[in-house]
């Protein structure tokens, strides 16, 4: 199963272009029932970097990706799938579960939490910045703003100490 292509190119942001590949493996390891590292492998081989064509995001393809960041973040969900989801869950309206949520919104807050959850290599606000870029290429609805509103919250609750008030 082929996964949701981004509409916005990363323009030489590896890291940006990791969190791109994650969204996208997480989709297809979801979708298609595959193991994360099975996926990991086949991005590596076949769908980051340019691998001799001009082909890009509209293919599916991420031109430029940091893998160890993007291994990182897919291993990441996958180690932590029951706390992760439940954190999200957690972060949701009672009306809401993280299975009524469109699978490609889903991955994308399973990927910002890993990353939120799993260090803080990367200060949460930026966090928070790259995935709504990321948002903004798959959506064009209000998921981006839907997306926000869950990531500040995880954050301001993985993250606390970033979020309080300086003196």
């Amino acid at each position: 199963m082929k996964a949701p292509a981004a509409k916005r190119p990363n323009a030489g942001r590896p890291r940006t272009g990791a969190r791109v590949a994650a969204v996208q493996a997480l989709f297809q390891a979801e979708a298609g029932g595959e193991s994360p590292e099975a996926v990991i492998d086949q991005f590596v081989r076949h769908r980051i970097g340019t691998l001799g064509s001009d082909a890009g995001f509209e293919d599916g393809r991420v031109p430029q990706a940091d893998v160890p960041l993007f291994g990182k973040i897919v291993r990441g969900v996958a180690k932590n799938a029951e706390t992760i989801d439940a954190t999200i869950s957690a972060h949701l309206s009672a009306s809401w579960s993280l299975d009524r949520l469109d699978p490609v919104l889903r991955a994308l807050l399973r990927a910002a939490a890993a990353e939120l959850w799993g260090g803080t290599d990367t200060p949460a606000r930026v966090v928070i910045n790259e995935y709504m870029d990321i948002a903004h290429g798959f959506f064009d609805g209000e998921e981006p703003r839907f997306a926000n509103g869950v990531l500040d919250s995880l954050a301001r609750r993985m993250r606390a100490d970033e979020f309080a008030a300086r003196p």
